[in-house]
Order: structure tokens, then C-alpha cells, then sequence
């Protein structure tokens, strides 16, 4: 039986953190706002878990923006997803995983342009399959989404789940019986009363330790 292995996409396989930080600036620049709004702005952001629309009414709010929020959050996702670019490093990975018999996939929270920035990453044809939440109603750590995406990908659920998010990937993998790599971001594990199998800081060095535990 092949080993099924799913990844976050945000701050797993796409350098969301690096994107928002670039975005914000940017916005910034081209509404004249002022000294210290990046920073607040990547705070009130809480790493990409605030709802955009909520977001973005704080936005709006704190600096007396005269766009409505709705064309902000409209705005706010064209441009994050063409500022996605492939990563040579992370296709490779996936693709050693494939080469070894894997059936590899993407569960990810969040909306339809995750699977826009799938495309502009170049993941689409490098996985199995896919489930982002807003197509099941269901997102992560729900058993459901896991449960799906390994239905997608053609195999059983049982395997591994590497991601960057303790509660949505890690407790949530592990709730499904499957083994967990933590991305760590240059973080320590919070106080959680469960850990991850096994912490790497690249989707590079997952992959290694995934194949050698497996023996592939």
C-alpha cells in the first residue's frame, strides 16, 4: 500500500509569511500610510488565521481608507496570488516522494484562490490531489478534510501530515492516526499537551526524514 503524505500549503509549501511581509509593504507604499503600518498590519494579520474580510475592515478603519472592504480583500488576493513563484526545492521534494511511490496531496484551509496560488506555484501537476476548505465546510484539524483530501489522492488515510500550524495540522493529523512533521519557522513548540513525531525547517528535510522512516 502506498504512503500517503499531505501538506499544508501556506507557510509549508508557499512562503506565505515571506508574501504577506512583501504585500504589506507594498500597500503600504501605495496608500501613503503611515510610519509603523506594516508591523501593524502583519500583526492584525496573526499569520494569515483573521478572516480576510475581517482584516481588512480593521485596515480600512484604523488608516481612513476610502475603499470599500470587500474591493480590498478582492484586491488583496489578486495580488497574492501573482506573487506566488515556484520553488525549485519544494518541487523537487515532492517529486522524490512520488518517485518513491508516495501518494502525495495539499489539505489547506482557506478559500478558492488557494488553488489559483497552487497553480502560479507550480503544485498542481506535482501532487495527487487536493482539498482546500471552502469546498467541504470543513477545514482542518476537522477529520473531515483530511479524510477527503486522502480520498482524492486515491489512498487510504495512512501516512504523514507535515505543516506549519499545531492545532490545525499537527493535532489535527494526529487525530486521523497519521504521523506529523512540524515546520518550525525558526519557533519552539508551544505548550501543547501533544507533540509533533518529528520538527524540520524545510519541506526538504521533511521529505528525507519521511523516506528514511519509511525506508523508500
Amino acid at each position: 500500500m502506498s504512503t500517503l503524505v499531505l501538506f499544508d500549503l501556506d507557510n509549508t509549501l508557499i512562503d506565505r509569511a515571506h508574501l504577506f511581509g512583501e504585500w504589506a509593504t507594498s500597500f503600504a507604499a501605495r496608500h501613503r500610510l503611515e510610519a509603523g503600518a506594516v508591523q501593524w498590519i502583519v500583526d492584525r494579520d496573526g499569520d494569515g488565521v483573521v478572516p480576510r474580510e475581517e482584516l481588512f475592515a480593521a485596515v480600512r478603519d484604523r488608516f481612513g481608507i476610502a475603499v470599500p472592504a470587500a474591493d480590498l480583500v478582492e484586491a488583496y488576493r489578486d495580488d497574492q496570488v501573482g506573487s506566488v513563484r515556484p520553488d525549485v526545492d519544494v518541487l523537487a521534494a515532492l517529486e522524490a516522494l512520488r518517485r518513491a511511490g508516495c501518494r502525495v496531496g495539499v489539505v489547506t484551509n482557506g478559500g478558492p484562490d488557494q488553488r489559483a496560488k497552487m497553480d502560479r506555484a507550480g503544485l498542481t501537476p506535482a501532487i495527487d490531489g487536493c482539498c482546500v476548505s471552502h469546498e467541504l465546510g470543513a477545514p482542518k484539524p476537522s477529520p473531515r478534510i483530511f479524510e477527503e483530501a486522502a480520498q482524492r489522492c486515491g489512498s487510504s488515510l495512512s501516512g504523514w501530515m507535515v505543516g506549519d500550524s499545531p492545532l490545525a495540522d499537527i493535532q489535527g493529523g494526529q487525530g486521523v492516526g497519521l504521523r506529523t512533521v512540524w515546520m518550525t519557522r525558526g519557533r519552539t513548540w508551544p505548550a501543547h499537551d501533544f507533540r509533533p513525531d518529528h520538527r524540520e525547517d524545510s519541506v526538504t528535510g521533511a521529505v528525507e526524514h519521511i523516506l528514511e522512516a519509511e525506508r523508500l
